[in-house]
């Protein structure tokens, strides 16, 4: 993995895994960043040049008075298709970075080749049950004043106990991650803590406008619609914020999608079950591009 750096509109960083042929984009999802990505990103490079991409406001990219929102790191991403990955891409998307993924499928379908969405943002499917928890979390940080305080209150706990917590919602058994890919995480949340206020800033930012975004049921459906690219979803059906129900509902409304579940994980399959994920995507990456034939 190398850091480096490209200017769009200010400094954003991203990891070079290496590879070659066509670019794979790999985007985090909320409060997440480069490191997300750790435990898969090398295997990826056998299928093509691989980045990732901390979007503004998130790991290593300070948002230096650019907005977090996701409509403005949704053009972000298309700007560093451009200028980056130079190609067609496969966007890999998490989370957040599955929203942003879809989103720029449908906004720049020729930048975009194929999608990976690993359990992607989507609105919650009619009749799921909302984890009592997940929801406390998510409807405090939508409040004004209350929001602020608790993304302040959780940061103050420290770097350590941030990410042992952020592994502990996110998965089903964060002890299943290695200690290496944790220590790095505690590393950068050091390293953020030294950004200041900006950071429950840019996080409120990005978590608000993520949530107004999937209210709108149905312009969200009408971009899925929208995009021609050929997409796998990978959804842990023990997922507390993304429940499984709606990754199902994503594939009904795409039924030449390609939905693949993992039993007992959660949030981050990359994470928790980096093996399970790449026995799922690398063969259908493989397939993609022989379908499509090799990269220009």
């Amino acid at each position: 993995m190398e850091h480096r750096t490209v200017d769009l509109d200010g400094p954003v960083h991203y990891a070079d895994f290496g590879g070659s042929g066509r670019p794979i984009v790999l985007v985090h999802g909320l409060g997440g960043s480069h490191l997300n990505w750790l435990p898969v990103a090398p295997a990826l490079a056998a299928h093509g040049r691989v980045f990732a991409v901390d979007l503004v406001g998130h790991g290593l990219t300070r948002s230096f008075g650019r907005s977090a929102r996701v409509s403005a790191n949704r053009r972000l991403l298309g700007r560093f298709l451009e200028k980056v990955a130079g190609g067609p891409a496969v966007l890999v998307g998490n989370s957040m970075g599955g929203y942003l993924s879809l989103a720029e499928a449908a906004a720049e379908p020729a930048r975009v080749a194929s999608l990976v969405l690993v359990a992607p943002a989507v609105p919650t499917a009619a009749g799921a049950l909302f984890d009592r928890h997940v929801l406390a979390l998510f409807a405090g940080a939508a409040l004004p004043l209350a929001g602020g305080l608790l993304v302040d209150w959780r940061r103050r706990r420290g770097p350590d106990q941030l990410v042992r917590d952020m592994l502990a919602l996110c998965c089903v058994d964060a002890r299943r991650i290695a200690e290496g890919v944790v220590r790095a995480h505690v590393d950068l949340a050091g390293e953020r803590a030294g950004f200041g206020r900006e950071v429950t800033r840019d996080f409120l930012a990005a978590q608000r406008s993520l949530m107004a975004r999937l209210l709108r049921r149905r312009q969200f459906r009408a971009l899925v619609a929208s995009i021609p690219s050929p997409a796998l979803i990978v959804q842990g059906r023990r997922d507390r914020l993304v429940r499984v129900e709606a990754a199902r509902a994503l594939a009904a409304l795409r039924p030449d999608w390609r939905l693949e579940e993992l039993s007992d994980i959660g949030h981050v399959p990359q994470l928790e079950a980096p093996e399970r994920f790449l026995s799922l995507v690398a063969p259908w990456l493989a397939s993609v591009q022989r379908r499509n034939g090799p990269a220009s």
